[in-house]
C-alpha cells in the first residue's frame, strides 16, 4: 500500500501526522525485511542452480561416455550424442537464466535496500532527533516564570531556532518519506519483470531446442516397437540355443580343434596348452596359444603382447615327446631353441602337431617362391634353403618392399578395384591388390595366383625387382585388353564381394577380356624377340677385362695319424676328433675349396683347363607353327617379362618344349639370356625346376656351364637336382670344376653337405648350418643389387684365346 504525508500536515506536528509517520515507519521496516529475505532467496536459489547445472553436466558426461562405448551401435551412438548436446544446451540456458536472476533480483534489489532505505533511516534519525528537541524547547518556554524577563526571552529565542530547524527536518523527511514511496513501485516491479523476462527467454529457447528434437524423438519411438520385437526375437533364438548347447555332449570337445589357414582374424589355431619355461627349475605354465602369421605365439593375458616362441614356422619341425613323465607332451624344435608344450588330451595334442605341420607347409606355400608343388619329403636330394630360413637383414620387409613396388606407375591403387593404398601383391602376376581382392585372388589357388603381404611378409630381392618390373598397368594392358569392348564393368571400392569375385575369376580364370593375336601378328612378335635376343648376345659379347682368379689355395686337414681326410664329393673333412670341417669360400674371394683340387701336384692356372662346353649358340629356325608357347620361348631368352606375362596369358605352357632346338624350354632359354628375374618369373609361374633338354641338361646345367652364378644359387634354392648328370655322364659340379669357377664350386658344395647333413640328422632335422645360410644369402643379395661382382669368371673367359 502506498502512504502519502501531506507537507502542510507535518508542519502542524498534528496527531494525524505523528500517527502517519508511525505507519509508514513500520511499513518501511517491514517492506526491509521482506527485501533482505527475498534476496536471500535468491542466493540460495542461485546456488541450487548452479549446483543443479554441475550435477546435469555430469550427468551429460555420462551420456557422451555411453555413446562413445556404443560406438558399434550407429543408433545407440547417434541418438545418445544428440541428446547430450541438446541436454548441453539446456544447461547452457539455466545458466543463462541464474544470470539474468543475480543481476535482476539480487543486484537490484540490495542497491535498492542499501541506497533509498539507508537515506531514509539516516533521515528518521534527524527527524527524532529534532523532534526531541523541539519537545524540550516547548517544555522550557512554558516553565519560564513571568517575573524572570530574561528567562523568558531564552526560552524564546530557544524555542523559535527549533522550531525553524523542526520545519526544515521534517519537510525533509516528509520528502524522503514520499520518495521511498513513489520508488519501491519501480524498483520492486522493474526487478521482477526482468526476471520473468529471463524465464520466458528461458522456455522459448527450450521450446525451439526441443522442436528441432521432436522429429528425431518420434522416429526412435516407432523404432522401439520393432527393437522391442527384435529383443524378444534374440531372447527366444538364445534361449534355444542355450538349451541345445546344454543338451551338446561335450565329451569329445576336444576334437573340434581344427587348423584354418583361411581365418578372417589371420588365427590358424589357438587355445591353452602347458608350456614347460627354460628356467632351472622346468616349472609349466599354462598360456594362450595361437598359430597366426606364420608364427607360434602364446599369451598370459588378453591384453597382454604376444611373446613369439617361434618366429618362422618354416624353420621348425614338430615332433611327439614320450620320454618324460608328462602325458600329452609335444615339442616344437627351431634352430636355435625348442620348446615343450602340453595338451589336455591325446586328440588335443594331435591336433595342435597337425596344425604346426600344416602351418609349415602353408608357409612354404606361401613364402616359398618355387611355383611348382614340390614334395620335400620325398625331394631329399633339393638343396634348397627354404627350409633354413633367411636373415632379415637380407630381405625387403614392411615398408621398405611397400614404397618400392607402390613406386610403380598403376600400382598405387588395386589392380582389380581401384582401392587406393593396396598392401598385398599377387607375386606371379606381379600385381598390387587390396585386402579383400587379395583373399578372392588366394581362393583361386596358387595356379593362378600366389598372394604376398606388402608389409607383414619378408621380400627376396630377386621377387621384389620382378614386382617392379610388371606392375598393374601391364597386366592391365594384358588382361583387360577388350574389357571396354565387351561393355563389362570394372568393380570399384565398396562394391559387393560377390560382383568383384564373379570380375575376377572372368578376367584371370577365364581370360575373357584377353584379345588373342592372330597368325601374323603372333609371328610378328615372335620374330621382333628372337631379334632381340640376338642384339642383347651380341651387346655382352664385349666385356670390360679383368685380372684372372686366383690360384686356389689348399688347406687340408689332418686325422690322428697326421694324414689328409677329405671327401671328394661333398666338400667336408673329418678332422681328428671324428668331427666333420666345412671348408667353403665366400663371394668375396674367388678360390676353390680343398675339394676341389688335387692334393699333388696343384691344381694349374684355369687358363690350362679346357674352356666349359659352350651352349649352342642362339639361332632362329623358322617354325612349323607359331605359338604362345614359342612367343615365351624367346621372350623369356629376350628378358622380356611383360612378352612373358603376355604369352602366359594366352594359354602358353611355362615347361613348353622347343622341339627345333633340342627340346629346350623357356627356363632353359631365360638361363641363356642370364637375366635373374626372368628366370625367378618362371618359377613363380610353375616352370620345372629339373626339365632336361636333348642332351639331358637342366636350367641348373646351363647356369653353371655359363658361369652364371646368381642363377645357380636361385636354382639351388629352388629345389634343383645337382646329382643329375647329362648324356656325357656330367653333373653340374663337374662343369664347375673343370671350369674352375670357384664360386659355382662353392655352391654346388654347400648344397651337396647340407643335404647329406640332413639326411643324417633324420627327417626332423632343419637345415640350420650359419655358414651355408650366410654364403648362400650373400650370393642371393650380390646377384641382385651388385651383379658384376658374380661376373668374375665370365669376364676372364672372355679374355681367354
Amino acid at each position: 500500500m502506498k502512504i502519502t504525508v501531506d507537507f502542510e500536515e507535518c508542519l502542524k506536528d498534528s496527531p494525524r501526522f505523528r500517527a502517519t509517520i508511525e505507519e509508514v515507519e513500520g511499513d518501511v521496516c517491514e517492506l526491509e525485511s521482506k527485501l533482505d529475505k527475498l534476496v536471500k532467496l535468491c542466493i540460495g536459489m542461485i546456488d541450487a542452480g548452479k549446483a543443479y547445472n554441475a550435477a546435469n553436466k555430469q550427468f551429460v558426461n555420462g551420456i557422451r561416455e555411453l555413446a562413445q562405448q556404443s560406438t558399434k551401435d550407429e543408433v545407440i551412438e547417434s541418438s545418445l550424442t544428440k541428446f547430450a548436446e541438446s541436454l548441453q544446451e539446456m544447461i547452457n540456458y539455466h545458466t543463462i537464466l541464474f544470470d539474468q536472476a543475480q543481476r535482476s533480483i539480487k543486484t537490484q534489489l540490495q542497491t535498492f535496500v542499501k541506497d533509498d532505505l539507508r537515506k531514509f533511516k539516516e533521515a528518521k534519525k534527524q527527524f527524532d532527533k529534532v523532534s526531541e528537541e523541539k519537545e524540550a524547547a516547548l517544555i522550557k518556554n512554558a516553565q519560564a516564570p513571568r517575573n524572570k524577563q530574561h528567562e523568558v526571552e531564552e526560552a524564546t529565542n530557544i524555542l523559535t531556532a527549533t522550531r525553524k530547524c523542526f520545519r526544515h527536518i521534517v519537510l525533509d523527511y516528509v520528502l524522503q518519506i514520499n520518495v521511498l514511496q513513489s520508488k519501491r513501485r519501480s524498483e520492486i516491479l522493474k526487478s521482477m519483470l526482468s526476471f520473468m523476462y529471463a524465464h520466458l527467454t528461458f522456455f522459448h529457447q527450450g521450446y525451439d531446442l526441443f522442436s528441432e528434437l521432436q522429429p528425431l524423438m518420434k522416429q526412435l519411438g516407432g523404432q522401439l516397437d520393432q527393437l522391442v520385437v527384435d529383443a524378444a526375437k534374440e531372447k527366444r533364438d538364445m534361449e534355444q540355443k542355450h538349451s541345445t548347447i546344454q543338451q551338446k555332449d561335450f565329451s569329445n570337445d576336444d576334437t573340434k580343434l581344427e587348423y584354418n589357414v583361411d581365418a578372417d582374424n589371420g588365427i590358424a589355431m589357438e587355445g591353452y596348452l602347458f608350456k614347460r619355461a627354460s628356467n632351472a627349475f622346468k616349472t609349466w605354465n599354462r598360456r594362450w596359444f595361437s598359430i597366426q602369421n606364420n608364427q607360434l605365439v602364446y599369451q598370459k593375458k588378453f591384453k597382454d603382447n604376444p611373446t613369439v616362441v617361434v618366429e618362422d614356422l618354416r624353420l621348425c619341425t614338430v615332433k611327439h615327446c614320450e620320454d618324460i613323465e608328462r602325458r600329452f607332451c609335444f615339442e616344437v624344435v627351431s634352430p636355435t631353441k625348442s620348446c615343450m608344450m602340453q595338451a589336455d588330451s591325446e586328440k588335443l595334442r594331435q591336433a595342435w602337431i597337425k596344425a604346426v605341420q600344416n602351418s609349415i607347409a602353408t608357409a612354404f606355400r606361401d613364402k616359398g617362391d618355387d611355383g611348382e608343388k614340390l614334395d620335400r619329403k620325398s625331394s631329399t636330394s633339393t638343396g634348397s634353403l627354404d627350409s633354413g630360413g633367411e636373415p632379415k637383414e637380407r630381405s625387403l620387409k614392411g615398408e621398405s618392399a611397400l614404397q618400392k613396388v607402390l613406386a610403380i606407375p598403376g600400382n598405387a591403387c588395386c589392380c582389380d578395384c581401384g582401392q587406393p593404398d593396396p598392401r598385398w601383391a599377387s607375386i606371379n602376376l606381379g600385381i598390387t591388390l587390396c585386402i579383400q581382392c587379395s583373399g578372392i585372388h588366394r581362393s583361386l589357388g596358387v595356379h593362378f595366383s600366389k598372394v604376398r603381404s606388402l608389409t607383414l611378409d619378408t621380400w627376396e630381392p630377386e621377387l621384389l625387382k620382378l614386382m617392379c618390373e610388371l606392375g598393374n598397368g601391364v597386366i592391365n594392358q594384358i588382361y583387360e585388353a577388350r574389357r571396354e569392348e565387351l561393355g563389362a564393368r570394372k568393380p570399384q571400392p565398396g562394391d559387393p564381394r560377390h560382383e568383384v569375385e564373379a570380375y575376377i575369376k572372368a578376367k584371370y580364370v577365364d581370360r575373357r577380356f584377353i584379345r588373342r593375336p592372330s597368325d601374323e601378328e603372333l609371328r610378328n612378335k615372335v620374330v621382333s624377340l628372337s631379334k632381340q635376343e640376338k642384339r642383347l648376345s651380341s651387346s655382352s659379347e664385349h666385356l670390360p677385362p679383368r685380372p684372372p682368379p686366383p690360384t686356389p689355395k689348399l688347406r687340408p686337414a689332418s686325422n690322428a695319424s697326421g694324414q689328409s681326410v677329405k671327401s671328394a664329393d661333398s666338400g667336408i673333412q673329418n678332422s681328428a676328433d671324428g668331427s666333420r670341417e666345412m671348408l667353403v669360400t665366400t663371394p668375396s674371394n674367388n678360390s676353390l675349396t680343398d675339394a676341389d683340387a688335387a692334393e699333388s701336384p696343384p691344381m694349374p692356372m684355369p687358363a690350362t683347363l679346357p674352356p666349359p662346353s659352350p651352349c649352342k649358340e642362339m639361332v632362329f629356325y623358322e617354325p612349323k607353327e607359331y605359338s604362345p608357347g614359342l612367343q615365351l620361348y624367346w621372350a623369356s631368352c629376350a628378358r622380356s617379362l611383360p612378352d612373358m606375362a603376355e604369352a602366359l596369358a594366352h594359354g602358353a605352357e611355362v615347361n613348353w618344349v622347343n622341339t627345333d632346338e633340342e627340346k629346350r624350354t623357356p627356363l632353359i632359354m631365360a638361363v641363356q639370356g642370364g637375366s635373374l628375374v626372368t628366370c625367378e618369373f618362371l618359377l613363380q609361374n610353375a616352370a620345372n625346376v629339373n626339365q632336361q633338354d636333348a642332351q639331358g641338361r637342366g636350367p641348373l646345367h646351363h647356369a653353371t656351364m655359363l658361369g652364371h652364378t646368381g642363377q645357380v644359387c636361385l636354382f639351388l634354392k629352388r629345389g634343383a637336382n645337382q646329382n643329375a648328370a647329362d648324356i656325357d655322364e656330367k653333373t653340374p659340379l663337374t662343369i664347375a670344376v673343370e671350369a674352375a669357377n670357384a664360386d659355382i664350386v662353392t655352391l654346388l658344395r654347400l648344397a651337396k653337405m647340407n643335404e647329406e647333413m640332413r639326411e643324417a640328422e633324420g627327417p626332423y632335422s632343419q637345415s640350420g648350418d650359419e655358414t651355408y645360410q650366410d654364403i648362400f644369402q650373400d650370393f642371393t643379395h650380390m646377384a641382385s643389387n651388385d651383379p658384376d661382382k658374380l661376373n668374375r669368371y665370365q669376364q676372364y673367359d672372355s679374355q681367354r684365346p
